[in-house]
This record gives C-alpha cells, structure tokens and sequence, in this order.
C-alpha cells in the first residue's frame, strides 16, 4: 500500500511522510476519521514506508523485500488487532488473521459492516475483549524480528471493552523501546479521554465529490457521467463508491426504485407497498442503507430546485427530469422531518433493526409528510 494509492487527504499523507522522512515518529499515533475516508490504507502506506529499505522522496519503494511483506500483511514486526465477534472457536485477533488479510487485500477501503460481513456475523456484535490486551504484551515482549520498530495497529480501538481499554493505556503510559502504536478509528469520540491525550491525532476527512470522481475514473476507466452519479451517492466515502459500482451490474436502478418508493408513499396501495417493502428487505443491508443516502440527496436537490439556484442542483438527465415532477412535494414545512426519517431509518438498519417493520412505517411516515398542505 503506497501514499498514492490513498485518495485525497494530502494533509494527512504530508504529515505522515515528514515524521518517517525527518525520522520523529510518535510511540502512538490516532488515525481518525469516517468510513470510507482512507485511515485505515494510510495506516498500511505508513507502515510500509517505515519498513522500507530503499525510502523515495515520496514514500516506500513498494519493491524491496520489507514493502513486499507489509503490501501483504505479512511483515514479522508488525502486528494487528481489530474487532471479532467473539465465540468458543474466536477468543482473538490471531484467529482471524487469516480472514483479516484476505478482506482487507480484497477491499482496502474496509469498514466493519464489510468485515462482519466476510465473517458471515453481521447479527453479532463487535468486540476486542480483554484477552487481546494480554497478546499486545506478548507480541511487543518479543525482540524485533528485522531490528526495527514494532508496530502494534488497532482498527476500531473504539471496540475495546472498558478493561481492554484500561490495560491498553498502561501499555501506552510506558510503551516497550522501539514501539509504535497506530490506532485506526471512526468514532474517536468513543474512545477514553484518557487514551486520546497520549495519542498524537492524525485527522483523516472525508473525501470530496471530484476526489471520488477523479479516482474513479482513473482507477475504474469508467465515464465521467457515472462517476458524478456514484460519488454523489458515495457521499464522502470511496469505499463505498467503489461498492456502487461493483454492484451495478445488479440491475438495481436508484431512481426507479425511489420513484416507485414515493409514488406508494403519495397514494397508499397495502399490496404493492408489501411487495415493494419484501423486495427491498431482502436486497442487503448495504443496499437498504445506499437507498436512504440516495432519497437524502434527492431532497437535497429539491429544496434547492424550489427556494435556491437551480444550478446547484447536482442530478441530471432522468434523474433531473424527475426531480422537476417530484420537488413540489418537498417544501419548508415537511423537508426537515423527511430528512429525519430517512438519517434515523440509515441509522437503525446500520444497527440491524427489522428492515420489514422500518419501511412500512416509513411509507406511512411519508405519506403523512408528502401529503401535507
């Protein structure tokens, strides 16, 4: 994983580069920032920089035998710790790393949903137990396999249990000589204070429209039209931008499936509605989730059609055609409220409520909302 293979965040790949080049790297490092936004590549791009033994102006060579070994997860000296969902058989990280490679190789730009669902554990809730504290004592006890730094990198540290959280930062108030600490996380506002001031903060934003649009089209040589299309649904997050495109060949038109959405919503029809609410319970929950972020921006657009200037309006061809019949619906009095609805449905699918029980009511909800006079 090289600096370049990250999209956007200069800043944060700046910074990086300088603590390896000027050689003042931190025992603790926090990567934070949102699903999809890149910390969790840039963490793998810093550890292969460091590792490396023929260093670039621009980062790691990506060719010696030390980059070769982190490009596949496979460096002695360094270590990982993410979330599991614990069983009789999964005490630990060390008996998924097998898993954990393969995911993240496959899909760098992993989040949990993703890992969870590699594991075939989406019901499950994530956890790095207390048990994993006594592993990072053991690895970090040993002597450095290749005479450099060890690295320790934690994704989702936020996942940590209260005494796995405590012992964590013993570690970090006294770390072993030569030891560095990369916690990757989405949620820093989880993690103890405590562990956040012993920590130096490498923020990670989340990625712009024409960032996506321009990795897209470079990485994926697809046209400019569907590139604008997927990173507006993408919203920041080119993991999932990268989603939308390998599902699209699924045949699952966006606009179709709104328009459908709203027109049962304008007048009730109980069958079609139950037709239309078992079909899109059983398309995933990633899918359910594009929906809701998909219905976000067509509101979006609509108040702006309506009250602002038309040329801000990021829909075009059918989907602008659609809108110009369907803004009226959406005005001062209702659009906060269907905001609401669509941000709090989002929220519960991510937490695996019943997708049956939350579209009928969200039908309703809209019906109520679109109807208003």
């Amino acid at each position: 994983m090289l600096y370049n293979s990250i999209v956007g965040q200069q800043e944060a790949k700046g910074r990086l580069l300088k603590m390896v080049n000027e050689n003042r790297v931190p025992h603790a490092l926090l990567f934070s920032g949102k699903e999809g936004s890149g910390n969790l590549p840039a963490a793998l791009a810093f550890a292969q920089h460091l590792y490396c033994t023929q260093r670039t102006e621009s980062g790691a060579c990506g060719t010696c035998t030390s980059c070769n070994k982190v490009a596949k997860l496979i460096h002695p000296d360094l270590h990982f710790v993410f979330p599991i969902a614990k069983s009789k058989d999964v005490k630990s990280s060390n008996d998924l790393l097998k898993e954990f490679r393969e995911a993240f190789l496959a899909k760098p730009y992993l989040s949990l949903n993703d890992w969870f669902n590699e594991l075939s554990a989406e019901n499950k809730q994530p956890i790095i137990p207390v048990e994993e504290s006594s592993d990072i004592l053991r690895k970090l006890s040993y002597t450095s396999y290749e005479g450099s730094y060890k690295m320790m990198l934690i994704w989702q540290p936020e996942k940590m249990n209260a005494e796995a959280a405590n012992r964590l930062l013993k570690i970090l108030e006294e770390p072993p000589d030569q030891t560095i600490f990369v916690l990757v996380t989405t949620n820093p506002e989880q993690l103890l204070a405590t562990i956040i001031s012993r920590v130096q903060q490498i923020p990670f934003y989340s990625c712009s429209e024409q960032e996506i649009i321009e990795a897209l089209i470079a990485n994926y040589e697809v046209n400019s039209e569907v590139a604008k299309q997927t990173a507006i649904l993408a919203n920041g997050n080119y993991g999932e931008a990268i989603e939308l495109l390998n599902h699209s060949d699924e045949g699952v038109s966006f606009l179709n499936n709104f328009q459908t959405f709203m027109r049962l919503a304008l007048k009730f029809d109980c069958a079609k509605a139950m037709q239309w609410i078992d079909e899109n319970a059983a398309s995933g929950r990633e899918r359910q989730k594009q929906f809701f972020q998909y219905g976000l921006e067509v509101f979006r657009d609509s108040l702006m059609f309506n009250y602002g200037d038309k040329n801000l309006v990021r829909l075009s061809g059918q989907e602008k055609a659609f809108l110009e019949k369907f803004a009226p619906f959406v005005n001062r009095k209702n659009y906060e409220r269907l905001v609401e609805e669509f941000n709090s449905n989002y929220y519960y699918i991510e937490r695996n409520a019943n997708p049956k029980i939350l579209f009928m009511d969200l039908i309703l909800k809209t019906n109520e909302l679109i109807n208003m006079k």
